[in-house]
């Protein structure tokens, strides 16, 4: 969907396909009528943004087939959906049984990282619409924090250098611009936006950026005007943000039962606590303890915070749908989303909003969705609950295609 900013102009707002677990290019063409149409359709859109994830031997495939890319985007059209941010985050196989640190694997030090993200950019040269001002792809924090060193993070700092030239290249040959975000994620070397000002400072800020995930940002109990102001006085761009939320719980232990209910073996549920703001140095099980003051304490999954005494209150790193709040007495952290969206379009803006709920899938089984049909209404009800929000920030919710303010 496209909306209208009185100072920024289009504002486009879509959801993000990681989701679903398509890995060949025939699966991501399935989406569309399985998931995407219907979502259109419930949210009565004539344009339906879509942030697009493809693993890497789909992105491979696309980017050395230009034949390929011109039907997706011609599938796309017939279809009223538009493509302006990928999601290189994930490098394939993310929706199956396991997934936890495999996630972050290719790394910044890896060639194949380098080379799946300028491929992304490639493909997104060709998908972009006409009228878009510019591309986006999210990527990992450089890697996981472990292991970290010097001579890790000067084959990162190369890496980089190399993205930048690669994203010149691509708008040199095809006139489009595409920026890249790192996304600050809890357990990474790239954690906070400190750590985003003080390790990406350097890089080439014509090109790349931040991608900002709101569930993070409240996981690392960063207050989004000190955020913001950090990552503006660093000169990092924030090219992309991601609404999402995650699960809160104020007392782990009264709520014990609760939280445990969202155990599950496929994705890293990072938790941190609001309770002890010691920084983060690595201890037993997964957990963190003093070190560097500006992360909060905490531990690297779910099961380890509930064996380990960790303080309350909680944020855990599992996005939760936006809409729907959880049973009590668990919470999200929707007002800190809300909050961040106020600030960042009260200074500076971002055009690209993808609402990121990878979880549907292994939600407790009360809330989890039934089928394709569920998934769909779950997905347009965020989408509706994103625009309620940017829409009572001022945004105006555009009419067709065009982007044009409604009336």
């Amino acid at each position: 969907m496209r909306l209208h900013h009185r100072r920024y102009g289009t504002v486009h707002l879509s959801y993000c396909t990681n989701v679903h677990p398509a890995e060949d290019l025939g699966g991501v063409l399935d989406q569309l009528d399985t998931y995407a149409v219907g979502v259109r359709q419930r949210l009565g859109a004539d344009l339906l943004g879509l942030g697009l994830w493809l693993a890497a031997p789909a992105a491979a495939a696309l980017a050395a087939d230009a034949p390929a890319r011109r039907r997706l985007r011609a599938a796309l059209t017939e279809r009223g959906l538009e493509v302006v941010t990928l999601n290189g985050f994930p490098y394939q196989a993310f929706q199956t049984p396991v997934v936890k640190h495999a996630v972050y694997r290719p790394d910044w030090t890896d060639p194949r990282r380098l080379d799946y993200t300028v491929r992304l950019a490639r493909i997104l040269a060709d998908l972009l619409p006409d009228d878009a001002a510019r591309g986006s792809i999210s990527t990992l924090p450089l890697a996981w924090r472990q292991p970290w060193d010097a001579a890790r993070a000067d084959a990162c700092a190369r890496m980089l250098d190399r993205l930048a030239a690669g994203l010149a290249d691509v708008e040199r040959d095809t006139g489009r611009s595409i920026r890249v975000g790192f996304e600050p994620e809890p357990g990474c070397v790239v954690e906070t936006t400190a750590q985003a000002a003080d390790l990406l400072g350097s890089v080439d800020t014509d090109r790349l950026g931040v991608c900002l995930d709101l569930a993070h940002l409240a996981c690392a109990w960063e207050e989004p005007t000190v955020a913001l102001a950090r990552l503006r006085a660093a000169g990092l761009p924030v090219v992309k943000v991601q609404v999402s939320a995650a699960l809160a719980v104020t007392d782990p232990v009264r709520d014990r039962q609760a939280i445990a209910g969202y155990v599950e073996p496929r994705f890293l549920h990072q938790t941190r606590s609001g309770g002890a703001r010691a920084g983060r140095a690595d201890g037993p099980d997964g957990c963190t303890g003093t070190g560097c003051a500006a992360i909060p304490v905490g531990c690297d999954d779910l099961p380890e915070a509930l064996a380990s005494g960790l303080p309350g209150p909680w944020r855990v790193h599992y996005h939760v749908p936006l809409h729907a709040a959880p049973v009590s007495p668990l919470e999200t952290t929707v007002a800190h989303l809300r909050d961040s969206l106020a600030v960042l379009f009260a200074a500076g803006g971002c055009d690209h909003l993808d609402v990121e709920t990878y979880t549907w899938g292994v939600l407790p089984a009360e809330q989890r969705p039934a089928g394709p049909v569920q998934l769909a209404a779950g997905i347009a009800a965020e989408l509706a609950f994103a625009r309620a929000e940017l829409v009572a920030l001022g945004l105006t919710a555009a009419t067709s295609a065009t982007g044009l303010e409604a009336a």
